[in-house]
């Protein structure tokens, strides 16, 4: 229950700022419950850097999200994780306009 609670609100942060990227796939997932914290690594299709598997914190005590780094992915990389269902799927992508942060 607990842990929900914390998916919950980390989804209510991150959504928000992760949804200018979509589709956005969540490809690791680690709750921390003695910290209040989710680290998670997402895969989406940056507009300046190609594919990307980036790692956020989720301090869930002060609802803040932060960017922990990223790193490159191959082509071939990116279509294994495409295969799976996105964390926030689109119909359109509009990758030229998202912001490049």
């Amino acid at each position: 229950m607990a842990e929900q609670i914390l998916l919950n609100k980390r989804d209510a942060k991150a959504k928000p700022h992760l949804e200018q990227f979509a589709p956005v796939w969540i490809v690791e997932e680690k709750v921390i419950l003695e910290d209040e914290a989710v680290q998670f690594n997402v895969v989406f299709q940056h507009n300046e850097y190609g594919w990307v598997n980036r790692r956020y914190r989720f301090d869930g005590f002060n609802g803040v999200l932060y960017h922990k780094g990223q790193r490159i992915l191959s082509e071939d990389e990116a279509l294994k994780v495409q295969a799976g269902e996105p964390y926030i799927s689109t119909v359109v992508t509009d990758i030229p306009n998202a912001y490049g942060g």
